[in-house]
């Protein structure tokens, strides 16, 4: 059995790394720290310029008609470069929340503007520390208006439709808000991570239009489809930050020699490995099962998460320890890593969140 991608797929990964590569050094993430820039606009625009923000969307709704697999190529491209733009908001969690679960008239009006980068997508969840559930969901649906207050949303401060997890009489419930329209208002939150905006979003009275179907098990599968596409996301930042580390202690002496050739170095360069090449196992099981929709695509998707939050937290840590006191320095580059992986570790819940969600899986299909 081939576990591995497709030339075609492997062919997307190059195009995608060597346009991030020309497009996206770290001069670009470190413009949108030291500005009040949410985004980096000409990156995000040669990506819609790619298509590849209508990745997986059918062509029925002017996407490439391509699927999973693709998605996680691109994430983890988009990891390695630490790439300040919102492709995670609009493609991994709003454009599949309605191409999943949206109906036919709101596909065909919000799917080809997605796809075509016209618009910028999120998905609003959170309403405060602590983590999301079906139980404490409070902003509410009713008459055909939205009332409450999701915080953190990512990219709330910059995306033009939100899909918004609401309480609909008591049960738990999708509905599409149009964030330029009446009874919408956002206030910007200050993050570990600025490259990636985040923002407080408030429903006085909005108009919305609630989505297929309802309860927890849709967004339940909105964020396992999100966990898989992250994980590819921290196993391309967690190898960038390897890369970065072995680079430096190559080319820095101490006493004489390479600090590379130290013992202590060799663990930590051996260790990031290690945690990566599992993170990616992890990564490469829950792109199969997400590509067929597979049974166990839930566990998959929590294992995923788990990994890949272990991998990238750990190996960006060691990388800013191998450059030593440099490496805590504004001048350096390894705080982009460090960031994005701290941002990461939170975005869709915390590692925590996702091994008890494994632990509950396991035990319901091992009951059952």
């Amino acid at each position: 059995m081939n576990f591995d991608f497709s030339d075609d797929q492997k062919m997307l990964k190059e195009q995608v790394r060597k346009y991030l590569t020309d497009k996206c050094p770290y001069s670009v993430p470190r413009r949108i720290l030291d500005s009040d820039e949410p985004y980096a606009k000409e990156v995000w625009k040669g990506l819609v310029d790619m298509g590849l923000t209508g990745t997986a969307i059918p062509e029925a709704y002017g996407g490439l008609g391509l699927g999973a697999l693709e998605l996680c190529v691109i994430a983890e491209e988009l990891g390695r470069a630490v790439a300040p733009v919102p492709f995670s908001s609009s493609v991994y969690l709003a454009s599949e929340a309605i191409k999943l679960f949206g109906t036919e008239k709101q596909k065909q009006t919000w799917l080809p503007r997605l796809a075509a980068g016209e618009i910028i997508g999120t998905f609003a969840i959170s309403e405060g520390l602590h983590a999301p559930s079906a139980a404490n969901i409070k902003t509410s649906f009713a008459g055909g208006k939205v009332n409450g207050v999701k915080t953190p949303v990512p990219d709330g401060d910059i995306a033009d439709v939100a899909v918004v997890v609401v309480n609909a009489a008591g049960k738990v419930a999708l509905a599409i808000v149009d964030l330029k329209g009446a009874g919408v208002s956002h206030e910007v939150l200050r993050t570990f991570d600025p490259t990636r905006s985040h923002a407080e979003i408030t429903f006085k009275d909005a108009p919305a239009e609630l989505m297929d179907g309802s309860g927890w098990d849709q967004v339940s599968r909105i964020l396992d489809g999100a966990a898989v596409l992250f994980a590819f996301e921290q196993v391309g930042g967690a190898e960038a930050a390897l890369e970065m580390a072995r680079d430096y202690s190559l080319e820095r002496y101490a006493f004489g020699r390479q600090i590379g050739s130290y013992q202590a170095i060799k663990h930590k360069l051996a260790d990031m490995y290690v945690k990566k090449e599992i993170a990616k196992s992890n990564a490469y099981f829950g792109a199969m099962m997400l590509n067929d929709e597979g049974s166990e695509l839930p566990e998959a998707a929590a294992a995923s998460r788990i990994a890949g939050c272990d991998a990238y937290v750990f190996a960006a840590q060691e990388n800013l320890q191998t450059h030593g006191g440099i490496g805590y320095t504004w001048e350096a580059n390894t705080q982009f890593h460090y960031r994005r992986a701290k941002l990461l570790a939170l975005t869709v819940g915390a590692a925590i969140q996702w091994k008890e969600k494994l632990v509950a899986r396991l035990e319901a299909k091992n009951a059952a």
